[in-house]
């Protein structure tokens, strides 16, 4: 294999986010928490977010609702930063070793609103000059393929010759059948290994 570019994914493979750091203390209760996160501010509705639509409105749509939450989903992204608990040590080293052997992207799906924050609070992003297509600011998210060839017709690169690295299954599957090669980020899995068995020297 020909391989010249590496894609990050952000959240989950170098970025440690997860709405129960802060809801955890917020509820002092793991089932309250659970149904709150499960039923009234869900994924589904943080995606849109990614997608790029306002918090703003989503706060509103979302009150409009459950009423009987506000609080509650006002704290969601007044709180975000606790929320962003952490870079992921080992996986941020990788990334950094990378730099300068191979082309180095970032397609994440985040807020283009909230974004900005983990660009100013984690230097590690430095390493790719720039060169992030941001899911909030595309208007796309994936797993729908055209934010894919957004990136791949921005930087002029080939799938063919590009490592996509994701923690998510539907995001792998897509960049699979687009022809990148994949690499799918789980806690059973070692990244600087799975990188190397692919070839790649850091």
């Amino acid at each position: 294999m020909n391989i010249k570019n590496i894609i990050f994914d952000f959240g989950g493979v170098v970025m440690d986010w997860d709405p129960r750091y802060f809801f955890r203390d917020y509820f002092n209760d793991d089932e309250k928490m659970e149904y709150f996160l499960g039923n009234i501010a869900t994924n589904e509705w943080n995606a849109e977010q990614d997608r790029g639509r306002s918090v703003a409105e989503a706060n509103a749509l979302l009150i409009s609702k459950h009423p009987e939450w506000e609080k509650e989903i006002l704290a969601y992204y007044e709180n975000w930063h606790i929320m962003l608990r952490s870079d992921i040590p080992e996986n941020v080293s990788v990334l950094q070793r990378l730099k300068g052997k191979y082309e180095l992207f970032g397609l994440t799906n985040w807020s283009a609103e909230f974004f900005p924050y983990a660009l100013s609070n984690y230097e590690f992003f430095n390493v790719f000059e720039g060169k992030i297509v941001v899911s909030g600011e595309e208007k796309l998210i994936k797993p729908n393929p055209k934010i894919w060839e957004v990136l791949l017709d921005r930087y002029q690169i080939k799938a063919d010759e590009s490592v996509f690295i994701d923690d998510n299954f539907h995001n792998i599957e897509t960049a699979k059948s687009l022809d990148f090669i994949t690499v799918h980020v789980n806690e059973n899995m070692n990244l600087e290994t799975e990188l190397k068995n692919l070839g790649l020297d850091f």
